[in-house]
């Protein structure tokens, strides 16, 4: 794929840059400049472009605003002490966007090209990949391909113009002062995908559909809502943005199985990290019960979840209207994995798997 660049005349001043910088939070800042590619059934996949960041101009009657077809992936850029800047798997990125993209009804984007363009702008817009003098430093730059229905048209079909893009924000830390538990909220009531449904696509629907059991997990003071299936109410699914994992007395990992939750990148990575480890890693059906008995019976040691955002984080409470399941005894294997992935995809730890992808 060929990739034009038209340079930002007004870039972001190198003070103002090492302010953000400082605190990057996250989301909050954008880089200088944004990719973007158009696809046509005729011209097929064209006009690669990077440009100067800034607003969209979208007809009122653009199919995204309407029928919310849309996917869109989350990786981050991290930079190695000498100074070199490299992603993690963004090869699984792209091959999950081609899932996302299949169930949606888009074109794909080869893995390639998907690479490429994300190759692309973060060499464009390097200086704002965040240093991390000092030892322990988790800033990165977080990375946001998406692609949108952009055909002027209203009507329920695939849209005959779709729009790629990439954009990035330079990000904090997940955690500010050390790694904390997070306590959970079960929802009884309200389900994030069905059977056949969208549940294992990356598209913004399954995101709304969490808010507003997410907005009931901070009412009771918690961090993240968990959810259940939606055919029995009884086996856990994931949480509004983190795939979940609990860890036995006997070192067995248990992980909810896919087909209606989120195959994430991170997920994958630990499956194959902990069996290196000498864990025995099942992904199956998974029940509330079994959480709360294993928990109370001593046979789960550990609960983590884990995401792009956070990494691995582990968990607390999870509490419901049914009442509260404590904390589990212990975060080994927790912390384990995730100071080994950490140590990995910031360059302070060997790559034993090959997963990291310099970009410059």
């Amino acid at each position: 794929m060929q990739i034009s660049t038209t340079a930002n005349a007004t870039p972001v001043d190198d003070a103002r840059l090492a302010e953000i910088h400082a605190n990057p939070g996250f989301g909050t800042h954008f880089t200088d400049h944004m990719l973007l590619v158009e696809w046509t059934p005729d011209t097929g996949w064209h006009h690669a472009r990077i440009e100067p960041y800034g607003p969209l101009t979208l007809d009122p009657a653009t199919a995204v605003l309407h029928y919310a077809q849309e996917t869109f992936e989350g990786m981050k850029a991290y930079r190695h002490e000498d100074g070199s800047v490299w992603t993690f798997r963004p090869d699984q990125n792209a091959a999950r966007m081609i899932r996302s993209s299949q169930r949606l009804a888009f074109p794909e984007l080869p893995v390639d090209d998907f690479v490429a363009c994300v190759d692309a702008l973060v060499e464009a817009d390097q200086r704002w990949v965040p240093d991390n003098s000092g030892e322990g430093g988790e800033k990165s730059l977080y990375l946001r391909p998406f692609m949108f229905a952009s055909e002027k048209f209203l009507g329920v079909r695939p849209s005959q113009h779709v729009t790629f893009m990439v954009i990035a924000s330079p990000a904090g830390a997940y955690f500010k002062g050390g790694v904390k538990p997070v306590n959970l909220w079960l929802s009884e009531t309200l389900t994030r995908a069905g059977r056949g449904g969208m549940g294992a696509a990356k598209t913004g629907g399954n995101y709304a559909s969490s808010l507003a059991a997410q907005r009931e997990a901070i009412e009771q003071g918690c961090d993240q809502v968990v959810f259940l299936d939606d055919q029995e109410f009884r086996y856990i699914e994931e949480l509004g943005g983190m795939n979940l994992f609990f860890v036995h007395a006997d070192g067995r990992v248990v992980t909810p199985e896919t087909g209606t939750i989120l195959e994430g990148i991170t997920r994958a990575s630990i499956i194959e990290l902990a069996g290196k480890l000498g864990h025995a890693v099942e992904e199956r059906k998974f029940s509330i019960d079994e959480w709360r008995d294993g928990v109370a019976s001593g046979d789960i040691t550990e609960v983590f979840a884990c995401g792009t955002a956070a990494v691995v984080t582990p968990v607390g409470e999870l509490r419901s209207p049914s009442g509260v399941t404590p904390a589990p005894s212990s975060t080994e294997l927790t912390m384990q994995l995730r100071e080994a992935l950490v140590g990995m995809q910031f360059g302070r730890a060997e790559d034993t798997f090959g997963w990291m992808h310099q970009v410059c």
